[in-house]
């Protein structure tokens, strides 16, 4: 099924909601994805176009901004359709965060069939948008001049972001969201300029961002796969479905999850396992091509434990820590189902397998996030986490791919192995 994000673009839609297609979709999935490039190529990208990104149909093999970073940027705002106004959102603020909160809830992303919407926490929204170095004006909004109601919201936060061998200072851009009984006023277009000349004014000219769909160009692609948990739940919801002579007895006794970690001396990380854990990760991380280069402060706030946000573990072995393990937590409405409100689903985050391997730490991360409480847990076929092991450790295939993107830079495309970026 293909994803959609309910406002005027799919642009910056960091999760898509995806169901496990049944037994013998792979072959559909992948014309569906070649059709989706075809008609992308011949496609008019009218605002794209116009921005500093690859063509469709282009060839990249050269490294380099597409745009001069010297250039002379606008001081004023861009104007607005008349009733509406711009914010600059404060979200430590409980009644502006519930404002972004309600728009993100009833507006975002939901699945085709409207039978899932996320529901991202106000501990996840601040969480993602106030890492070390966030800036108030970089988290903008939309709002009617009349009733103050919020209509519009786009996020940058900075990042160090190196791209093969070249490190810059760029943005992750997020939850860009439009009412979505105002997706004729262009407003979308209009909020990722304001973005990107609030952006360019503090000496930033280059960002990555992430889309459900394709427009132009990608630099990479990868593919969610989806650990089944609470098997039972989520056939009655909708999320995935039995094939043929299947029982749900034996569905769940497929998809059964050990109570206990594969690997022994797995905990919970604490504040000062930081350092150590922050190293091993960093080191791992340089086998990739597409990386956030994290700060100690920036990785302790990513990565510590928050309960409903993100949940991250060692493995300590003679007093040492070996290894690294981690995912975070975002919760989707169910549409319509009068047994079940929610679906909690776990994403695999950041790692560093040391001396046990990959399957490994997957393998515990499957335990960890059924022991607390999660339906299912989600994967990217990102670094070492390709399809083959994915489906060895009962992961199903998800049924669409998520795109990477790079702003004002181009180079050639990264496979999906050699992406080490995973934005919240």
């Amino acid at each position: 099924r293909v994803t959609q994000c309910v406002c005027e673009f799919t642009t910056f839609c960091r999760h898509p909601l995806q169901r496990n297609p049944t037994m013998g979709d792979e072959e559909i999935r992948k014309q569906i994805e070649k059709l989706q490039w075809e008609d992308a190529a011949k496609e008019e990208h009218r605002f794209w176009d116009s921005q500093p990104v690859p063509k469709m149909t282009e060839q990249v093999d050269s490294e380099g901004p597409l745009e001069p970073t010297e250039k002379q940027v606008r001081k004023e705002p861009l104007r607005l359709p008349e009733g509406f106004e711009w914010v600059d959102l404060t979200l430590d603020d409980d009644e502006e965060m519930t404002s972004a909160y309600e728009l993100l809830r009833d507006n975002y992303v939901e699945d085709d069939d409207a039978m899932f919407r996320f529901n991202y926490s106000k501990e996840f929204l601040r969480w993602a948008a106030m890492p070390p170095g966030w800036r108030k004006d970089w988290h903008l909004g939309v709002r009617a001049q009349k009733t103050g109601k919020l209509l519009g919201f786009i996020t940058a936060v900075p990042a160090t972001v190196r791209v093969f061998d070249k490190s810059m200072k760029m943005v992750e851009i997020n939850f860009l969201c439009v009412h979505k009984k105002l997706r004729a006023k262009r407003l979308a277009p209009v909020l990722i300029m304001e973005i990107t000349r609030r952006v360019n004014l503090t000496g930033v000219f280059q960002a990555v961002y992430t889309v459900g769909s394709v427009v132009p160009r990608p630099v990479s692609g990868a593919r969610y796969y989806h650990r089944t948990i609470n098997a039972r739940k989520l056939v009655d919801v909708g999320f995935t479905g039995l094939g043929p002579r299947m029982t749900m007895q034996r569905f769940e006794k497929l998809y059964r999850v050990a109570d206990k970690p594969c690997l022994d001396g797995v905990r919970q990380m604490k504040e000062a396992d930081v350092p150590a854990a922050y190293k091993l990760v960093s080191e791992y991380l340089k086998n990739f091509s597409l990386v956030h280069e994290m700060t100690q402060d920036e990785f302790a706030h990513l990565l510590l434990s928050r309960k409903d946000v993100v949940y991250s573990y060692v493995v300590e072995e003679e007093g040492a820590v070996k290894a690294v393990i981690s995912f975070y937590a975002i919760s989707s409405t169910v549409i319509g189902s009068a047994k079940h409100s929610h679906v909690h689903a776990a994403y695999s985050f950041y790692h560093a397998p040391g001396p046990y391997g990959i399957r490994k730490i997957i393998d515990c991360a499957v335990t960890l996030a059924k022991n607390e409480g999660f339906d299912v847990l989600n994967a990217l076929t990102i670094m070492e986490q390709d399809a083959d092991l994915l489906t060895d450790l009962k992961f199903g295939a998800g049924d669409g791919n998520l795109n990477y993107y790079l702003y004002n830079w181009q180079c050639p495309v990264i496979p999906s192995n050699k992406l080490g970026l995973v934005l919240t």
